[in-house]
């Protein structure tokens, strides 16, 4: 007779170990198998730990001080405590931050960033900071910044997680022209003047744009946009091409550097855009070494190294034809950091880049598609398919889509989303009309849990939309089905159309501009729960 192997025969602490080393998903199926496994679930607060880490999509963060000071069974009861609020805070608990005037803004690690194009000021401060929060405050003129002080500021880019702001610019003739060889970004430091510690160098230097040689440019240069991400910073920018065969056509370019090792990059994707709409493309980072770019067809790419271009991965199919796509993802993410002050101060979890949201707003149609990034850490699903994934492949099971007007703004962090929809359920941008904050909440977890806290909406959904394609107009319908909880975040206040202009979701905070000159800031308290399944 063979001698049995039995897992339940094992001491407890040992079964606890070996089910660490499973998925979340996999250690929930283990509990369901009988009473006795369940119950050594029930008594470990690490495999609970794991689950709740698993289940709402983060992963966790080093921390020496945290790890030796903070038990897993308080880590289980903090977790826990935070998730709830969501569903239920208060939307007239706010407190209002003056803002100074400003071309752009934005709410990035507690502070609020601004850039005055006019007088070419930066400014960044604390929004409410906590006392323990490591915090910068500066006011200060782009000239500290720039090699040449003579220069045009085109775009700032300002990153509190790692100290560093980065301002794009070009010098310029008497004529007041410019081209590729005159545009630099410089790299500094946000708390004091003077290069980052964590910089190849002060100066990132451009490549000429594959493909113009052949084709007259003008000077017109268009957008310049600054994105980055960890050790990643990118320059989108266009040029207008005068050329009778493609009269009003655009190239533009996207360009990628490691800037911790190399103030140089051979790292370029471009192409022509005809006709000419800019605002029909847009990028984001998907973690340290993927890089997405938005448009009719949305291409993956690996960025991993920044010595030679882009490496294509696949190419997904959007199932509409738009004009105008805004891109917008979860800012807060903390494992990238590399400033010791930050680091200092790192929490227990960060989202998990392999699976947030991506928002992409769409106008003529306006769509708000809510995108799981899981997708496209899966590729293996699409081996043997078209070199152009279709739609019906990968969108109705990872997306869910909303009818919007363009203008309202959303607001993503890890897989939670607010959005704003109408109260009569008008999307048409030109009546009047009221608008109601509903958070939704993408998590696994959140889906198979908080039926008491919201509407937990499984079933696929369909939207009929009209689109004017050659001079002809076609209907068409899209269905999804991406689970999610929803709440209405108290249906007796309603907003006005600039009520939701911007969204920010940072961190346990929620900020809201209105077009106003203040910003109004909800804290997302956490409660205190039992940490019992």
């Amino acid at each position: 007779m063979k001698p049995k192997a039995e897992f339940q025969s094992l001491a407890e602490e040992l079964q606890c170990c070996i089910l660490s080393f499973l998925p979340y998903q996999d250690i929930l199926r283990c509990t369901s198998v009988c009473k006795a496994l369940f119950q050594t679930y029930i008594s470990s607060s690490e495999l609970q730990y794991i689950v709740e880490l698993g289940g709402q999509q983060l992963l966790p963060v080093p921390n020496v001080d945290l790890d030796n000071h903070t038990s897993v069974f308080q880590r289980l009861q903090l977790l826990r405590g935070k998730a709830h609020p969501w569903f239920k805070f208060d939307i007239h608990s706010f407190e209002t931050v003056s803002i100074p005037a400003n071309n752009k803004m934005w709410v990035a690690n507690g502070h609020l960033c601004l850039w005055e194009r006019g007088d070419e000021s930066t400014t960044i401060f604390p929004i409410l900071p906590k006392p323990s929060q490591y915090t910068i405050k500066r006011d200060r003129s782009q000239t500290s910044l720039r090699s040449n002080p003579n220069a045009y500021g085109f775009d700032v880019l300002m990153d509190p997680l790692q100290n560093l702001i980065a301002v794009a610019y070009a010098t310029v003739d008497n004529h007041f022209q410019w081209n590729d060889e005159r545009i630099y970004i410089d790299l500094g430091v946000l708390d004091r003047v003077g290069i980052h510690p964590q910089a190849a160098g002060q100066t990132l230097f451009l490549s000429k744009l594959p493909g113009i040689e052949n084709c007259d440019t003008s000077t017109d240069l268009g957008s310049l946009t600054l994105k980055g991400f960890g050790r990643h910073i990118a320059l989108w920018r266009s040029l207008r091409i005068v050329d009778a065969n493609f009269p009003g056509s655009l190239r533009w370019g996207l360009q990628i550097w490691d800037w911790y090792h190399s103030t140089t990059s051979s790292s370029v994707l471009t192409d022509t855009i005809y006709p000419a709409y800019e605002e029909a493309i847009d990028f984001c980072f998907l973690g340290n070494d993927k890089l997405l770019i938005f448009s009719d067809i949305m291409k993956l790419y690996s960025i991993e190294d920044t010595s030679q271009a882009p490496q294509l991965l696949a190419c997904f199919l959007f199932p509409v034809s738009v004009a105008s796509i805004l891109c917008t993802q979860s800012m807060d993410d903390v494992a990238h950091s590399s400033w010791p002050q930050m680091q200092a101060q790192q929490t227990m979890w960060t989202s998990d880049p392999k699976n947030q949201l991506v928002s992409i707003v769409t106008r003529s149609p306006g769509l708000v598609f809510i995108i799981s990034t899981k997708i496209f850490f899966n590729l293996d699903l699409f081996e043997g398919m078209a070199a152009e994934i279709p739609w019906k492949h990968w969108g109705p099971l990872n997306t869910r889509v909303f009818q919007c007007r363009s203008r309202c703004g959303s607001g993503v962090g890890g897989n939670r989303v607010l959005l704003p929809f109408p109260v009569d359920g008008t999307t048409d941008i030109w009546r009047p009309t009221k608008y109601r904050l509903h958070m939704m909440d993408f998590s696994p977890l959140a889906v198979e849990r908080r039926q008491g806290l919201g509407r937990v909406v499984k079933e696929p959904s369909t939207i009929e939309i009209t689109e004017s394609r050659s001079g002809e107009t076609l209907a068409e319908s899209l269905t999804t089905s991406l689970p999610y909880v929803e709440v209405v975040l108290d249906p007796d206040r309603t907003f006005g159309f600039r009520g939701f202009e911007k969204i920010w979701i940072d961190k346990d905070r929620v900020c809201f501009y209105h077009g106003s000159n203040e910003l109004e800031v909800i804290e997302i308290a956490p409660r205190a729960i039992d940490a019992a399944l």
